[in-house]
């Protein structure tokens, strides 16, 4: 399994977009999260922080990719 890269949450949910998720922004959503209907994650996106590890491989999980094919949507 290939390391999680270190990425900000706006560059993780422009990759999620190019895959075909659909991004929103929900009403119940705080404005700082965006989350993916296809299967149903939420993306932390905070002006200058990176997303944790630990959260990624989450969406990573969620949403059915890998960590190379993120890195190639990068």
């Amino acid at each position: 399994m290939a390391p999680v890269p270190a990425v900000r949450g706006e560059r993780v949910v422009r990759a999620l977009e190019k895959a075909g998720f659909k991004v929103r922004a929900g009403r119940r959503q705080p404005p700082h999260h965006a989350t993916s209907r296809r299967p149903g994650t939420t993306v932390p996106v905070h002006a200058g922080r990176d997303v944790a590890k630990g959260t990624l491989r989450g969406i990573l999980a969620d949403t059915g990719m890998t960590v190379e094919e993120l890195q190639k949507l990068l």
